[in-house]
């Protein structure tokens, strides 16, 4: 019964709707968590017991800063002001890379892409630019960016919490690969399209913002000592979660909007699909079902490294990233070893680049895209998708390597 239960449910989230119901890939994970329950394959008690609150207070405490920051129009300023900056298409090119990388490190990849698709759709437009080449440097760099913070995406979230590795650790090992990372991804992009870099000079209008920065202080002080606290907070024994609640609390107190506005903003589905996929795998795991994937011996050597890497791309297409980490996440914790927490969190992020349905944020900036009446078609994305995949995943395996010998 688990067998089939698992098949359909991964069935409805690979392709997020099935024929003949009105289901989506959160409804499936939730339905399938339940039915796990009803056929015995997980108790009641051991259900709840699966589920890890760190990973979803986490998010949760996030989610009610970010939504905050929307309501006050930071995702919108901080993209027009940080675009206005382009001189050549090159530069206007560099700095969505980069600045979608670094807000994605810090404030979920998946949010900052949903807010600033729109922004660059209308800058392109401005500027007489096709946006395609913008939105894929956006798409690759939102998942390589957020590879380098444990708040940068939700596998982090969740791969943080389960090693306890402290978030300075874990940004000064992952930081030069999303660095190297995102100047991959521009080099490639320039490649790809090279007539939409020949033009030498652009134009936009500068603007004064210094009004709108002044009446959000007080989120930016918030989101700021949130921030700070994810570097520091060991030291008077906050964990990370808590301090992303603590930030969270702060928020609804201070914020000049209500909180029933705020709380709106809040994926509460997405924080229910994640506790369903907790429940999932663990009845997956009291079945058996995968019990060679955990029966797997990783030590620290390249070859365990290199395991990682190809599993981490081959089920991070069927799985999506963040299914496939909360599946494999027994066998690291048995491991219990920092290079290889550091090898999965990579070879699941970045292989989020190889397909459309690799990453939440892929799939966010396409249909983003598509309200604004543009397609990214598969013959535009996977062939620098797959390049720059290629490159990137090389590189990082080189550099987790280079780790594992100091």
């Amino acid at each position: 019964m688990a067998l089939i239960i698992f098949i359909l449910v991964y069935l409805g989230i690979i392709f997020n709707r099935l024929p003949f119901v009105n289901l989506d890939r959160k409804s499936f994970a939730f339905i399938g968590a339940v039915l796990m329950i009803l056929a015995g394959e997980i108790s009641p008690k051991e259900a709840i017991d699966s589920i890890d609150f760190n990973t979803l207070s986490l998010l949760l405490g996030m989610m009610l800063i970010i939504s905050n920051l929307r309501l006050e129009g930071f995702f919108s300023l901080l993209s027009q002001k940080t675009i206005s900056w382009a001189k050549t298409p090159l530069m206007l090119l560099s700095i969505v890379v980069f600045i979608t990388g670094f807000a994605s490190a810090f404030l979920v990849n998946d949010a900052v892409v949903l807010l600033f698709t729109p922004v660059i759709i209308e800058v392109c437009k401005k500027l007489d630019l096709p946006s395609i080449p913008f939105l894929l440097g956006e798409i690759f760099s939102a998942n390589a960016g957020s590879l380098m913070t444990i708040t940068g995406n939700p596998q982090n979230m969740i791969i943080g919490i389960a090693s306890n590795i402290s978030y300075s650790q874990f940004m000064l090992y992952l930081l030069p690969i999303a660095l190297l990372s995102m100047g991959v991804i521009i080099v490639i992009i320039r490649i790809f399209y090279k007539n939409t870099f020949n033009k030498k000079t652009i134009t936009l209008s500068k603007t004064n913002h210094i009004g709108q920065i002044k009446n959000m202080r007080l989120s930016l002080l918030v989101f700021a000592l949130v921030i700070i606290g994810f570097f520091f907070g060991k030291i008077f024994g906050l964990s990370i979660p808590m301090i992303a609640l603590i930030g969270g609390v702060l928020t609804l107190i201070l914020s000049k909007h209500r909180a029933d506005k705020i709380f709106e903003g809040v994926d509460w589905s997405l924080l229910l699909f994640f506790a369903s996929l907790f429940v999932l795998v663990a009845s997956i795991k009291n079945s058996d079902l995968l019990s060679f994937v955990f029966n797997l011996h990783l030590e620290e050597s390249p070859l365990s490294i290199l395991i990682i890497f190809v599993i981490s791309i081959l089920l991070s297409q069927v799985l999506s990233n963040v299914p496939y980490t909360i599946l494999i996440l027994p066998l690291f914790i048995q491991a219990n070893s920092q290079i290889l927490w550091l090898s999965l969190a990579t070879s699941s992020t970045l292989a989020g680049n190889i397909t459309i349905f690799g990453a939440m944020a892929n799939l966010i900036v396409i249909e983003q895209a598509n309200k604004n009446k543009v397609s990214i078609s598969n013959k535009e994305f996977y062939p620098p998708a797959l390049v720059i995949s290629l490159l990137t995943l090389l590189l990082s395996f080189g550099i987790i390597c280079i780790y594992n010998l100091l």
